[in-house]
């Protein structure tokens, strides 16, 4: 018998909006509204867009002796900087398996004295294992369990949010500060799944809902769901964990070297020491045997996970995330193929229903990300 899906705490509220709800890593979801993925897709890239991603874990690690000693117990597990990670800022994270494959991928920010990781729902709990039995030493480790989290993504989002909590307006990109606001302590990040500007707030749970309710009265927000949410991070050529990266594909192989800083790689002053490290400093000296690649299937019909992808009438790869752009009006996809067949121009065939249909290669991202610099 499968385990009852567990609910949102808003789950009321997107029923009353007219979500449809599906499963997804447990929980019972919204994956549209009744405008539609296309239409919540536009206004997210027009005006704003609100995403109810409580289901995603909240960590945070507080040291057992001091911040500076927790940043180098952290990157034993993580091949980022994160000694060199300043107090009100976040980055870009994973974690590595032995073998160089990922494990997760998620966002951690250093809060003055503890740090904050936002990982993939589907991983969290094994994250939260994973964090204790390599740094049990070293921090207090928990999961937040009464706070929601929602996204704010677009080019209005700057304006709605500072309307209702005016320091936002000030958060540069990557920015990671704690707020006092009328919904109780609000822990707000600059950045985004989508390719545009926008936030991630952390918010009490019992506060929760009148906060949604506050920002969606306002014309510019619309509700948005992870339909639109997976067509917004095709476009800006982002991985969705499960699909694009798992432990099968090295940080290399994703196109992720630029989320291990010079500091860790070979070198550099603290090079290695994290799972996996002997192949993924190989991989960035030498390159991986395959590549993850934006691809453009000819015509309007799109080309979705899972097919196969020839060249010369050889299996080359295949594609793990595919869909239809409605920014670009095209379909889009990425994938993965030899370096040799990774340059923008090659000409592939991906595989639909017996039939072998023109893909070419592109540069990533489909859509220019807008992101505050």
């Amino acid at each position: 018998m499968s385990e009852a899906l567990l609910t949102l705490r808003l789950d009321d509220l997107h029923r009353e909006l007219g979500a449809r709800m599906v499963p997804f890593a447990g929980y019972s979801m919204p994956v549209q509204y009744p405008a539609g993925v296309m239409k919540e897709h536009l206004a997210t890239r027009a005006s704003a867009g609100l995403f109810d991603v409580s289901h995603m874990g909240q960590i945070v690690l507080r040291p057992k002796s001091d911040m500076a000693a927790l940043a180098l117990a952290l990157e034993t597990v993580i091949p980022a900087d994160v000694a060199g990670l300043k107090e009100g800022r976040q980055r870009y994270g994973i974690f590595t398996d032995d073998s160089g494959g990922i494990l997760d991928d998620f966002m951690f920010a250093n809060r003055g004295d503890h740090f904050l990781l936002v990982v993939n729902a589907s991983r969290k709990h094994d994250d939260l294992a994973h964090l204790q039995a390599h740094l049990a030493d070293a921090a207090d480790i928990a999961m937040i369990g009464d706070r929601c989290l929602f996204a704010l993504q677009g080019p209005q989002a700057e304006a709605v949010l500072a309307a209702l909590v005016p320091a936002a307006a000030a958060m540069k990109f990557m920015d990671s500060h704690v707020v006092a606001s009328d919904w109780g302590e609000l822990w707000i990040s600059r950045s985004g799944y989508t390719g545009e500007d926008g936030y991630e707030i952390s918010v009490p749970g019992d506060h929760a809902e009148a906060f949604a309710r506050a920002l969606l009265a306002d014309d510019r927000v619309s509700p948005v769901g992870l339909g639109a949410r997976d067509s917004l991070r095709l476009e800006a050529g982002l991985c969705l964990y499960g699909n694009d990266i798992d432990t099968t594909v090295s940080p290399s192989e994703a196109g992720l070297n630029w989320a291990i800083q010079k500091v860790r790689r070979k070198g550099g002053a603290r090079e290695g020491g994290f799972p996996g490290a002997g192949r993924i400093l190989r991989e960035i000296e030498e390159g991986p045997s395959r590549i993850r690649v934006g691809l453009s299937p000819e015509g309007r019909a799109p080309m979705r996970e899972g097919t196969v992808l020839f060249h010369d009438g050889t299996e080359v790869g295949r594609i793990t995330s595919g869909g239809f752009g409605p920014s670009i009006e095209a379909p889009m996809a990425m994938g993965f193929v030899p370096p040799a067949l990774s340059a923008p121009g090659t000409a592939l065939e991906g595989e639909v229903r017996t039939r072998r249909l023109p893909v070419t290669v592109v540069t990533l991202p489909f859509h220019t990300p807008t992101y505050k610099r």
